[in-house]
């Protein structure tokens, strides 16, 4: 996964999304590009992390600080747009989660056996 954020303390909110996408991917990467950039000014906005298996399937987390913000963003007219070019063109399948994470730990070794 690529990570662009050091996280929060908790708690936060994570909207999980998976992709399927079909055939037609004209416009995708523009319009993939364009919903980055504007959810990333969208007040509450806290990062993303995003994965694309071989099969072409996307996992993306996006990070909010609280449900407003997901909610704006939710509503936002051009993501209302994508929202529906994806329901038409891009997506053979999606689902959206949405957590609110109370707590969370990490561990971060350093690779090599002994150190």
């Amino acid at each position: 996964m690529t990570a662009s954020f050091v996280r929060p303390e908790p708690p936060y909110y994570a909207v999980i999304i998976t992709t399927r996408p079909t055939a037609d991917s004209e416009g995708y990467a523009a319009m993939s590009a364009r919903m980055a950039e504007l959810g990333e000014a969208q007040p509450g906005y806290l990062g993303r992390e995003s994965l694309t298996g071989e099969d072409g399937r996307d996992l993306v987390v996006i990070y909010y600080a609280d449900e407003a913000s997901i909610a704006a963003w939710k509503a936002h007219p051009e993501h209302l747009e994508a929202q529906r070019l994806g329901r038409e063109r891009w997506y053979a399948s999606y689902s959206v989660e949405i957590a609110r994470v109370e707590r969370a730990y990490a561990f971060s070794g350093t690779g090599a056996p002994g150190a």
